[in-house]
């Protein structure tokens, strides 16, 4: 598919979605609504799932770090994946798109197709699902909110944010079982 006719694609899926993202975008005017997004984004850059990977062998010194070192390596073989979509597929910010609809803060990168945030976000709480079920529990909202805020911040569509959990579930459940059991072997 050339970058044309994919940028063609796009702009026909942004003018469907531009009403139920510029509808979603009004949440902005609250500014709780606004500031608890704000912050769950900035959690979901990373330092939330930091946070748990570097706990995750204190809480289970058995089997924790192979767990934590699956986690790094699926997370970084994510950031591959998302940052090669963005610059192959080039999709616009709905923010960038439209000006109807605001940027609730400043974005990591250009592109928004898919959402880097909510793949990393459900992958690892599908990974926990998989090795600890009860840390997902409590992670899920969590979850749910990175992918919720980055259409409220005017930075995704919804398709974004619906791909990016789709590859990150994928990419959870492919992996979890293999590199667990590797990097418990090896450790």
């Amino acid at each position: 598919m050339s970058v044309t006719s994919k940028s063609q694609l796009f702009d026909l899926v942004d003018q469907r979605e531009f009403l139920l993202c510029r509808s979603i975008n009004r949440l902005l005017r609250f500014r709780p609504i606004r500031g608890y997004f704000s912050v769950v984004s900035r959690l979901g850059d990373g330092w939330l799932w930091y946070l748990v990977i570097l706990a995750i062998p204190v809480l289970l010194p058995a089997r924790g770090l192979g767990i934590a070192l699956a986690m790094v390596t699926t997370g970084l073989l994510c950031t591959l994946i998302y940052k090669l979509l963005k610059h192959r597929l080039v999709r616009e910010r709905p923010f960038i798109s439209f000006q109807a609809i605001n940027c609730g803060i400043p974005p990591l990168d250009r592109y928004s197709f898919p959402s880097g945030h909510t793949l990393h976000a459900v992958c690892f709480n599908t990974m926990l699902a998989l090795t600890i079920p009860e840390l997902a529990w409590a992670l899920l909202p969590f979850t749910l909110s990175v992918a919720a805020s980055r259409v409220v911040l005017g930075l995704h569509y919804p398709t974004d944010v619906a791909a990016g959990a789709l590859l990150g579930g994928c990419l959870g459940l492919l992996t979890t079982g293999a590199l667990v059991e590797l990097f418990s072997q090896i450790v």
